[in-house]
């Protein structure tokens, strides 16, 4: 029924930053994925210094080559890589990956300005390979992961102006948070849970940039339709040409209510089945080539 653009696993039972909880093995994500019926999903390695223990490309290809064929990898380049300058080669690694297998690059997240030379260079040679690109992103810079972006996602834009048949997946926090328009600008920074009355940048963006896709996964994307169901069919059906299901499945027994959340708006009869049919799996297998 579903296919998922966003999951994490590790060979071994990994600790998270909280070095308590620990990241899914392939073995517990596919059991989820039995329980939630899902079909396949995109494998999306983590190798920033940032945040987590980093893991290798080559340990994503390794556990997608052994799950049957229901996981497909995502390979992962960090824009310091090769020369930490921002005429780094790096198309010649993402082009590596691509023969290799991998259908798109992320989850990419560096505490680094979008508009940062060396992250403007990434996005060239992704864009000149012909990936995708999922990115994290964060509200400021230091003691957090994930590309800073100012309020209202001006540096996004810009991104998306210049790079524009680069398929950039949106995610995490600060992009999911301007759905609705915020009652503060420290709410960007998290899960704000008010209903809104006043649409925020983040459909002006789908409106204005076809390469904009929606990566519904975590508590970010689940939060954004949930706080205002109402809007979030509205939403859904405007874009549903580029919405995604998604997990970022991360632990063994996370919470992940989206499947369920959307199988709620069809029997409501709030959404098209058409439009389901292409978020739970038509979208992901037109973008990731499957």
């Amino acid at each position: 029924m579903f296919i998922d653009v966003h999951a994490h696993a590790y060979r071994p039972e990994c600790p998270l930053a909280d070095g308590r909880t620990r990241f899914a093995t392939v073995d517990q994500v596919l059991r989820r994925y039995d329980e939630l019926g899902i079909e396949k999903g995109a494998l999306l390695p983590l190798i920033g210094p940032e945040t987590y223990l980093p893991q290798s490309n080559e340990d994503i290809l390794d556990m997608c080559a052994a799950s049957g064929g229901r996981l497909v990898p995502f390979c992962n380049i960090d824009p310091r890589a090769m020369t930490n300058a921002p005429d780094a080669p790096l198309g010649d690694w993402v082009r590596h990956y691509r023969d290799r297998g991998c259908v798109g690059v992320g989850e990419v997240m560096p505490n680094l300005p979008f508009l940062e030379p060396r992250c403007q260079n990434l996005f060239a040679h992704v864009q000149e390979v012909g990936l995708p690109l999922t990115f994290d992103i964060a509200a400021r810079i230091g003691g957090t992961y994930g590309f800073y972006d100012d309020p209202g996602l001006p540096q996004l834009e810009q991104t998306l102006m210049r790079f524009p048949r680069l398929n950039i997946l949106g995610h995490g926090p600060a992009f999911w948070a301007e759905i609705g328009k915020l009652e503060t600008v420290a709410d960007r920074a998290g899960y704000p849970r008010y209903p809104f009355s006043e649409e925020g940048v983040v459909p002006k963006l789908f409106r204005r940039y076809a390469n904009l896709w929606g990566d519904l996964s975590a508590g970010s994307g689940f939060n954004a339709l949930a706080r205002h169901p109402q809007y979030a069919a509205q939403f859904l059906t405007e874009f549903q040409d580029r919405m995604l299901f998604a997990t970022d499945i991360c632990f063994a027994e996370q919470n992940l209510p989206l499947g369920r959340f959307l199988l709620d708006l069809v029997e409501q009869g709030r959404i098209s089945d058409a439009a389901f049919a292409k978020i739970a799996r038509g979208n992901a297998v037109r973008l990731l080539g499957l």
